[in-house]
């Protein structure tokens, strides 16, 4: 097989997957949304419209005017169809579009998604290089140490541990809110403290094992020390595990900002989504759920695409090659 053909055979390959996982949580969203009990339409004209007394004929005609009356079938051919054109249905709450609710959620979401993103890699990075880097052997176990610690803190508690002591004592951030890139700060480091963590452990691990091949071997025997080592070679032979699990970082973002935008009190895609949760509010949860989806799947091929750069093997073989 040609390079051209074996990168176009890849190229293929991952495409249909990321199309396959989109699809797949749209399809399985709607079922298990379409499963829980209770009904969110009665539900909705019971708890906030100002009904005195919700009647069969009330519930009946907000289920019609939504489209919920339809069979399930038919309901998911005509949500699936409009989702392909850009159309996500109406929050039964506030009967918005679901599509610019999700536009006017997302930019504080991605503020503090990309600035956690990049301190993920920043900080995961220096700490995977450094536990290689190190001399002292207690050093060295020290800093593999630290990412199963930072792994193991609950997000929510090292958010409100940054407020008690960055924006109450010290003064330095506000604690709560969305206003300004200071109010970014403390929500970005918590959901990058994990995911720092979790570079470093794969970086780390993954740098270890490369300076033990025969290679390695090799270019220590032209004199090359340790940092050269490390930081010439080293880093991009042992960068496909980091570069996976950097892409998996999107997907904890996303979840992760549910809970740092609760704890914080910030605007984004996590407080929509909690309220919409406990108002069963189901347009909003599935173009929530689908958006998240496409995010993820788009972000994983980006960084699919990026091995055939970092192993010349996959241009001729089109797939992955152990070793």
């Amino acid at each position: 097989m040609t390079a051209g053909a074996g990168v176009a055979r890849y190229v293929a390959g991952r495409v249909g997957r990321t199309v396959l996982v989109v699809w797949a949580a749209f399809t399985v969203t709607f079922l298990v949304l379409r499963l829980l009990p209770g009904d969110p339409v009665a539900l909705y004209l019971k708890g906030t419209n100002g009904y005195g007394e919700v009647t069969d004929a009330d519930v009946a005609a907000a289920r019609a005017a939504l489209g919920f009356d339809r069979p399930w079938p038919a309901q998911y051919v005509t949500t699936l169809f409009d989702a392909l054109r850009g159309d996500l249905g109406e929050s039964i709450r506030t009967r918005q579009p679901v599509a610019e609710m999700i536009v006017g959620a997302l930019p504080p979401t991605l503020q503090v998604g990309a600035l956690g993103l990049l301190l993920s890699l920043l900080g995961g990075l220096a700490l995977g290089v450094a536990a290689n880097l190190a001399s002292s052997p207690a050093a060295r176990q020290l800093l593999r140490s630290l990412p199963a610690l930072a792994i193991s803190v609950p997000t929510f508690w090292l958010g409100l541990v940054l407020i008690q002591v960055f924006a109450l004592q010290l003064r330095l951030v506000p604690s709560l809110g969305g206003s300004g890139f200071s109010s970014v700060i403390l929500p970005a480091v918590t959901l990058a403290v994990p995911g720092a963590a979790l570079v470093a452990q794969v970086l780390g691990k993954s740098l270890h094992d490369t300076l033990r091949e025969p290679w390695a071997e090799t270019v220590r025997a032209t004199g090359a020390g340790t940092a050269r080592l490390v930081l010439g070679r080293g880093l991009r032979n042992a960068a496909i595990p980091a570069v996976t699990v950097s892409g998996l970082l999107v997907g904890g973002m996303i979840g992760g900002a549910v809970v740092v935008e609760t704890v914080f009190a910030r605007p984004g895609m996590g407080r929509i989504t909690q309220s919409a949760v406990a108002a069963q509010d189901l347009p909003v949860v599935q173009g929530v759920v689908v958006v998240a989806a496409t995010v993820f799947a788009l972000v994983t091929l980006a960084v699919d695409l990026l091995y055939p750069v970092l192993d010349p093997r996959i241009r001729s073989t089109g797939r992955l090659v152990p070793g």
